[in-house]
């Protein structure tokens, strides 16, 4: 009896610690769509998103979008089911607005190599985006986690570099080559600065730069001050196509409000 009575305490024990584990989410090993890399415990877009509208969504194209929330769809897919692309070259998202209101089940995030990423685009829209794609946008930790390995800018050569040195160019996705982090992550540094999911006091002073010991390019950071009134600041990381030498992994700007549109801001999805 006491040996039946401490086999049952063990297995307990096992499952206790085995739930407590899967809570946590603490899995190294995690497996990621194929549009997505590791990174710690996240899955995290390969690619800078492009958003979608998908036309009837709950019912004629009900099973692409569960490819896309699967992370398998491609664009021929989105295309094949009459998908328009947004974001290209205007802020077309209407009737999904920069408050991220009547946005559900409307456009959808998609990581994909060799588009053209989505821009003008609030950080209140890129959350939605997101989330119809059954993901969200990352922390800063798990960004800066995923950013590690990325090049700090030098030249930009218009072809592999970091796309930093465009006056008006944003590069497709996955196309400058040498532009991918130790995680396999794609343009974490330049074309379009990202939205993070969090928000800091909003910056009201001049950007300044991280010191040379430990950002020897001058990666940018608009951290200083605290504007009262008005909105906080949503985080934006990495710099964008004419940031030079203050692009770069450590580049953190908390001067824009979560409800702004700027064609040189974008995001990327995380699960």
């Amino acid at each position: 009896m006491r040996t039946i009575l401490c086999r049952i305490a063990v297995s307990a024990a096992l499952l206790l610690v085995e739930g407590t584990v899967g809570a946590q989410g603490a899995n190294p090993l995690k497996k990621c769509p194929g549009d997505a890399v590791v990174s710690g415990t996240v899955c995290l877009d390969a690619y800078e998103a492009s958003v979608w509208r998908i036309p009837d969504p709950t019912t004629i194209n009900k099973e692409l979008v569960k490819k896309v929330q699967q992370g398998k769809a491609t664009a021929e897919d989105l295309t094949d089911g009459g998908a328009t692309q947004l974001g290209v070259a205007s802020d077309d998202y209407a009737p999904c607005a920069d408050s991220g209101q009547n946005c559900a089940d409307d456009i959808y995030a998609v990581s994909l190599p060799g588009v053209t990423p989505a821009r003008f685009i609030t950080w209140f829209q890129a959350q939605a985006a997101c989330e119809n794609a059954r993901k969200r946008l990352p922390s800063n930790a798990e960004w800066q986690a995923a950013v590690i390995g990325t090049p700090d800018p030098g030249p930009d050569n218009g072809t592999t570099d970091c796309n930093t040195a465009s006056t008006f160019t944003v590069a497709d996705t996955g196309s400058r080559s040498s532009c991918k982090s130790a995680r396999g992550a794609f343009d974490m540094v330049g074309n379009l600065a990202e939205w993070v999911a969090d928000w800091v006091p909003r910056s009201t002073t001049p950007c300044g730069t991280w010191s040379a010991a430990v950002s020897p390019t001058g990666d940018s950071q608009c951290l200083a001050g605290a504007a009262t009134t008005g909105e906080p600041g949503a985080l934006l990381r990495g710099g964008y196509f004419n940031s030079g030498s203050n692009a770069g992994p450590l580049a953190a700007n908390g001067s824009i409000g979560p409800s702004s549109t700027f064609p040189i801001v974008g995001f990327r999805c995380a699960r």
